[in-house]
């Protein structure tokens, strides 16, 4: 299922995707007369049975023929895909191109940091840039998003646990970043964790590490990679994380950025993000997250 939550107002409600349109459950549940999850948070907790209860029912929806039911997708204004994740958690340096670019050792273990939720926004959503930092930064990844409590999980199972899989922006002000030893300052401005649009679930996704990843600043291409040039995949970092904190559902789990980010450029080069920039981030398979600055 491809999922998504539309914005209305202050409320988000949950959409799925299909080849006629976006479905809105909230609307559907009235015209159909029952109980679906009102947010893909909900969906997620609902486990393996109510899961799969929902995308019957979406089937039979489908199936109805019935026009009303489709919006198009164009129309919606997104809300994150994920609402109220207990983590975010984050992988740095996590493609050795990007390592080398930001003048920092390979990695021998995952480097891990975290977002909040202030952090959190959805597809076009517009992110306001703090007044006292310069140097703002783009970071296309794959994000994952966990489906069931994963503590102390193998690397062979760590991807069965895995609900599914988003497109991710881990917007950074690189002058707040290195301001200190920490790097929390940097990457927890409000609206720098852009995600969406769709949440995608692991059965359409198959192999998380052979997906093409891009990213675009107006329209000029500064990111071309493909997952599987990842130093820990998907199956590693979700592992490593469960030894030593549990992970819940709806964790968010941003698996790093391939080289092409400003920090990297020669510094007679670097030209950062200013109010007006359009970034879009593309993840094969899943779509296309785009971030207006103000």
């Amino acid at each position: 299922m491809k999922l998504l939550h539309i914005k209305k107002g202050d409320q988000l409600t949950l959409g799925v995707l299909r080849e006629n349109g976006v479905i809105d459950i909230q609307k559907a549940a009235s015209e159909w007369d029952q109980v679906f999850p009102s947010t893909i948070d909900d969906l997620i907790e609902s486990g393996k049975e109510g899961i799969e209860n929902f995308e019957r029912a979406v089937d039979q929806m489908v199936s109805s023929g019935n026009p009303g039911l489709f919006i198009e997708p164009d129309t919606i204004e997104f809300g994150p895909c994920v609402q109220t994740p207990e983590k975010i958690i984050c992988v740095g340096l996590n493609y050795i191109n990007h390592a080398e670019e930001s003048k920092m050792d390979i990695p021998t273990s995952p480097i891990l940091f975290s977002k909040f939720n202030n952090a959190l926004t959805g597809h076009k959503q517009i992110v306001s840039l703090p007044a006292d930092a310069e140097k703002f930064d783009y970071e296309a990844e794959l994000a994952i998003v966990i489906g069931k409590t994963a503590s102390n999980v193998t690397e062979e199972e760590a991807l069965d646990y895995v609900f599914g899989y988003t497109t991710g922006n881990d917007l950074s002000a690189r002058d707040l970043q290195f301001r200190t030893g920490q790097w929390l300052l940097g990457k927890n401005c409000d609206g720098f964790a852009p995600i969406g649009p769709y949440l995608v679930t692991a059965d359409e996704i198959g192999d998380p590490g052979q997906l093409e990843i891009k990213c675009k600043v107006n329209g000029e291409l500064r990111q071309s990679a493909n997952t599987k040039d990842m130093i820990f995949d998907c199956a590693t970092i979700v592992s490593y994380i469960s030894r030593y904190m549990t992970l819940k559902p709806g964790d968010v789990i941003f698996s790093g950025t391939p080289d092409g980010v400003i920090l990297g450029y020669p510094e007679s080069q670097q030209q950062w993000l200013k109010s007006g920039d359009e970034i879009a981030v593309s993840i094969e398979k899943i779509g296309t997250l785009v971030t207006v600055l103000d």
